[in-house]
C-alpha cells in the first residue's frame, strides 16, 4: 500500500486542525500520557504532568503553526472545567472543618505574611536586576492563581500575558521543588505543608498536593482561594508605596 504524498498528508492535517474535538482529543491523550509517565518513573517530581503536557502541547503548536485562539476554540471545554474544579475544592476542605477553625489564627498570619513575602520579594529581586515597571508590575501577582493575577497586573499596569507565564513557571516550579524542600525543613504536618504549596504555587501546586493526601490537598487549595482574594484586596494599594520607596 502506497504512503499518502506530503501535499496530501498536509490538506488533512489543515482540515483537522480547524475542527474543535482534534486540539480537546489531543489535549486530553497528552495529559493522560504525561500521567502515565510520571507514574512509570514513581512521581519524580521533574517528570510533572502539567509540565510535560505543556512542553509537549506547546511543541505541537510550534511544529503545526497553529495559532493559540485556534487550540483554545478546541480545547476551551477543559478551561471551562476549571470553574466547577474549583468549586468541588471545598468538599475535601469541608472535611478538614474541625483542625481548620482551631488553625484559624496560624494560618491567618501565615497568609498575611506568605501573601506579602511572595508578592515584594518577586518586585525587589526584579527591580535590584533593572527590570521594567511593566515587567515588575507582572512579577508581583506570580503566586496567585491565573485569572486573579492577571487582573491585578492588568489593574497594576503591567502585562497580563507576561503575568499568566509567570504564573505558571511558579506553579511549575514549586509543585516540583516544594515537598522536598519542606521535608528538609523539618515540615511534617500536613496542614502546613498544603497551605504554603497553595499559598506559593496556586492551582498546579494544589493538583501536586492533592497526590500527596486529601488533607494536604485540602489546605492547599484553602490557601490558594484566600491569598488570591486577600492579593487582589490589597497588592493594588500597597505596591504604590513599594515603588515609592525602590525610587
Amino acid at each position: 500500500m502506497n504512503p499518502l504524498p506530503t501535499s496530501a498528508m498536509t490538506e488533512i492535517w489543515v482540515y483537522l486542525s480547524a475542527q474543535p474535538l482534534l486540539w480537546l482529543t489531543l489535549t486530553l491523550l497528552i495529559y493522560t500520557f504525561a500521567i502515565t509517565l510520571h507514574r512509570r518513573v514513581k512521581g519524580h517530581p521533574a517528570c510533572n504532568p502539567v509540565l510535560v503536557s505543556m512542553v509537549v502541547l506547546v511543541s505541537l503548536l510550534q511544529l503545526t503553526h497553529t495559532p493559540y485562539q485556534r487550540y483554545f476554540d478546541g480545547a476551551q471545554f477543559v478551561h471551562f472545567l476549571l470553574g466547577p474544579t474549583t468549586v468541588a475544592l471545598a468538599i475535601p476542605l469541608h472535611a478538614q472543618l474541625k483542625r481548620l477553625v482551631a488553625m484559624g489564627g496560624p494560618l491567618l498570619i501565615a497568609l498575611v505574611v506568605g501573601s506579602f513575602t511572595a508578592a515584594f520579594s518577586a518586585y525587589a529581586i526584579g527591580a535590584l536586576l533593572g527590570a521594567s515597571p511593566a515587567t515588575l508590575a507582572s512579577l508581583a501577582p506570580k503566586s496567585v492563581t491565573t485569572p486573579i493575577a492577571m487582573g491585578i497586573a492588568e489593574r497594576l499596569g503591567g502585562l497580563a500575558s507576561l503575568t499568566a507565564v509567570f504564573v505558571i513557571l511558579c506553579g511549575i516550579f514549586g509543585a516540583i521543588f516544594a515537598p522536598g524542600m519542606l521535608r528538609r525543613l523539618g515540615v511534617k504536618d500536613e496542614a502546613s505543608i498544603g497551605f504554603a504549596m497553595g499559598l506559593a504555587s496556586h492551582g498546579i501546586g494544589t493538583a501536586r498536593a492533592f497526590q500527596i493526601s486529601e488533607q494536604v490537598g485540602a489546605f492547599s487549595a484553602l490557601a490558594m482561594g484566600l491569598n488570591g482574594l486577600f492579593t487582589a484586596i490589597t497588592l493594588p494599594w500597597l505596591l504604590p508605596l513599594v515603588v515609592r520607596l525602590f525610587s
